[in-house]
């Protein structure tokens, strides 16, 4: 897959507003020395829990394709 020119700075406003849907779901709060990996992967479990998107297939679950 391509990689696009703004994917980091896309990371990081995906983790931001991941983060709000995170805590206001009382699912946690995140430390500010978490690392980036461990955010998307919560992030992305919590998602997938609500149904909110659908999950990777289990040979695909890793944490570059759930960016």
């Amino acid at each position: 897959m391509k990689k696009l020119k703004n994917e980091n700075e896309l990371l990081k406003e995906a983790i931001r507003v991941g983060t709000r849907y995170f805590e206001a779901r009382g699912a946690g709060k995140f430390e500010s020395t978490d690392h980036a990996d461990i955010k998307v992967r919560a992030i992305y479990l919590i998602l997938v829990k609500d149904g909110v998107i659908q999950p990777l297939a289990k040979q695909d679950e890793n944490v570059q394709n759930m960016r």
